[in-house]
């Protein structure tokens, strides 16, 4: 008699795959007193699941502020395999390309902010800002003017985490124990009107701009390739500038032929309430860095855009002697067609301020709590400040607010998003009302517990 052998429990396949993960997987931002492991299996709209079964409401947009058009969407699927069965790859090299990454260039191009018209294509945003520190000395070189290699950046700044566009990040941990990290990068204050104290009773924009103008006199204009900024810090705590700041820090910047940098990895495609928020906000920038929903999440996506004058300046003499193996991979740039096509449809730009509003609306209720110093919400990303003392402003330990975010996973079955002391919000744009109030009141029900000293009452 044959015995057949017996297929293991879901559990037993979930605890084979957690040790598996444990034994083998080295994962971002990985820490070894982080013993959890939640392994996602499957998606559909806004929830996933985990390999034990469990279903959770994705809050997170993927949990790093991605996957505008939710999960598991049938459509994208066959457009990956109807372009696999065309094209599966072919290098972006020299004389070589592909007629998606051009589609999608030329369709990129369209909704940009005017004047940046040419599309560099990377596999993610740490790549696009790598790509755009060379571009921008490269640039200066060509022009004559080899000793403009500085870079500006700011403080709480998420810009990536490779060599440059790491050492840009204005994060600590990004570059403690690693170095020497990249030369000449130099970070300034970042606007946070929830901390006026910062700029000594000064008007805000006025303060930051003293500060770039006195940085600029001291490393010397002429010495400075870009600055580089997100049009609202995401990273930084959903952090939005005075209506002034970024069209003063351009008059700087062309004052003194500095190249401005927008990192819209997060904000664009629509993630706040437009297609590129640097044009929103007046920043006319030289350079756009991108990724994160350029693809819909489906494949590993970015680009690097930029004027014709910088372009013009790279191939002029010597070409750009960079680039990237999966560069305008056709697969990525055809679900890359397909997602513009989603988004203007589904009508998910202008979705942003009314899931705004859903969140507004969910999350205040923690306005007054102990433990939350401020709520900060832009389109679809919110960022609850967490405090020791909220008269003082005290930042809360990152690993307390980390157990908050478990616990609204364990308890409410919902993904938050810890950043530092930072709870964050960035659901997909197709959330319904429903399930923002879902993952509001679950942020809330936590949060009230969560007390001043970092305890979490039962």
């Amino acid at each position: 008699m044959t015995i057949a052998p017996q297929t293991p429990s879901a559990a037993e396949a979930a605890a084979e795959l957690e040790k598996l993960d444990r034994r083998h997987l080295f994962r971002s931002m990985q820490r070894g007193d982080i013993h959890d492991r939640v392994v996602i299996v499957r998606g559909e709209g806004c929830t996933v699941w985990d390999a034990r079964g469990n279903e959770l409401l994705d809050a997170a947009g993927g949990g790093v502020w991605h996957s505008p058009l939710g999960h598991g969407r049938k459509e994208l699927a066959e457009v990956a395999a109807k372009q696999i069965t065309e094209l599966e790859y072919f290098t972006s090299l020299l004389e070589f390309s592909n007629d998606k990454a051009i589609h999608l260039a030329t369709r990129i191009a369209g909704l940009a902010p005017e004047g940046i018209n040419r599309v560099f294509f990377t596999s993610g945003g740490s790549e696009s800002v790598e790509t755009a520190i060379k571009a921008a000395r490269l640039f200066h070189h060509r022009r004559g003017e080899p000793d403009r290699t500085w870079i500006l950046s700011r403080h709480y700044s998420f810009h990536g985490a490779a060599y440059g566009s790491g050492t840009a990040t204005g994060f600590p941990p990004m570059q403690e124990g690693v170095g020497p990290n990249l030369p000449h990068v130099e970070k300034l204050t970042p606007p946070n009107s929830y901390r006026p104290e910062m700029f000594g009773g000064q008007d805000q924009t006025d303060f930051l701009l003293a500060e770039l103008e006195q940085t600029i006199e001291r490393i010397g204009a002429g010495n400075i390739a870009a600055m580089i900024g997100e049009p609202i810090m995401a990273g930084g705590g959903v952090l939005e500038p005075p209506a002034d700041y970024w069209p003063r820090v351009r008059e700087v910047l062309s004052r003194n032929g500095i190249l401005l940098i927008a990192d819209e990895v997060v904000t664009a495609y629509g993630r706040v309430g437009s297609w590129f928020e640097s044009e929103v906000r007046g920043m006319r920038p030289d350079m756009i860095t991108m990724a994160k929903g350029i693809a819909g999440g489906y494949a590993p996506l970015g680009a690097t855009l930029m004027t014709d004058e910088i372009a013009d300046g790279l191939l002029e003499t010597g070409g750009f002697f960079h680039g990237y193996t999966f560069q305008g991979h056709p697969v990525a740039c055809a679900l890359g067609l397909a997602t513009i096509d989603i988004i203007e449809r589904e009508q998910l730009v202008p979705k942003a301020h009314t899931i705004a509003d859903w969140l507004r609306t969910g999350l205040a209720p923690a306005a007054d709590l102990p433990a939350v110093g401020d709520i900060r919400i832009v389109g679809s990303l919110a960022g609850l400040e967490m405090v020791t003392d909220r008269e003082h402003k005290i930042p809360q330990e990152w690993a307390p607010v980390e157990r908050v975010c478990f616990e609204i996973r364990k308890r409410h079955g919902v993904i938050a998003r810890p950043y530092g002391h930072m709870l964050v919000l960035a659901p997909p744009l197709v959330i319904t009302e429903d399930e923002a109030r879902r993952a509001t009141d679950a942020v809330v029900d936590v949060v009230s517990r969560f007390g001043a000293d970092g305890s979490l009452a039962g």
